[in-house]
């Protein structure tokens, strides 16, 4: 049972709420259609360190954030749309295919993948503008998840293969995003 379908059934029996068979009636309801108070979604875009290669999913930088967010009480769907060696060009790509009806805020790692596959600066700037301008477009809010933060995270976690964490390291990512988000889903 949702915390939503429990809310109504406890207010509508406790004599609080609307008497009558009614209110119980659209509780059970809701229970029965699968009412729940996870409406928003947030996406985790990008590439190795998104996806988390090298942890369990369980590890990943968007399942860490999932449990910073519920911690504080804010229950939304975190995603992870991350795939090993994406480029810029294939996130933009695949954008459609991730969005649902339900995404409030994309997290945005694009990672290093362009330039180690030689993909010019300018060609990854125009993709990422893209990006960025079809999410706004659908009302949806971008979290940029740059290489810059993480090193900085790096330096206190450092990557064994110099490129990804381990699941402290995407621990830290996720509490170093968090009051980003908690932003982004109260706009």
């Amino acid at each position: 049972m949702s915390a939503v379908s429990s809310a109504l059934l406890g207010w509508a029996t406790s004599g609080r709420g609307f008497r009558g068979a009614a209110p119980c009636a659209l509780a059970l309801i809701v229970m029965a259609c699968g009412g729940s108070a996870v409406a928003a979604e947030v996406v985790a875009l990008g590439a190795s360190n998104t996806w988390g290669k090298g942890v369990a999913r369980g590890q990943a930088y968007p399942a860490h954030l999932r449990r910073l967010l519920a911690a504080r009480g804010i229950h939304v769907r975190v995603r992870n749309a991350g795939i090993n060696g994406n480029t810029t060009a294939q996130m933009r790509s695949r954008l459609a295919r991730v969005i649902t009806a339900d995404t409030r805020v994309v997290l945005l790692q694009p990672g290093g993948n362009d330039r180690r596959r030689g993909t010019p600066q300018h060609v990854r700037r125009a993709n990422v503008r893209a990006i960025k301008r079809r999410l706004r477009a659908r009302g949806i809010a971008v979290v940029m998840v740059r290489n810059r933060l993480i090193r900085r995270v790096a330096r206190s976690f450092p990557r064994p293969d110099g490129q990804r964490f381990l699941g402290p390291g995407y621990r830290a990512m996720a509490a170093r995003l968090l009051p980003r988000v908690v932003r982004a889903l109260r706009r």
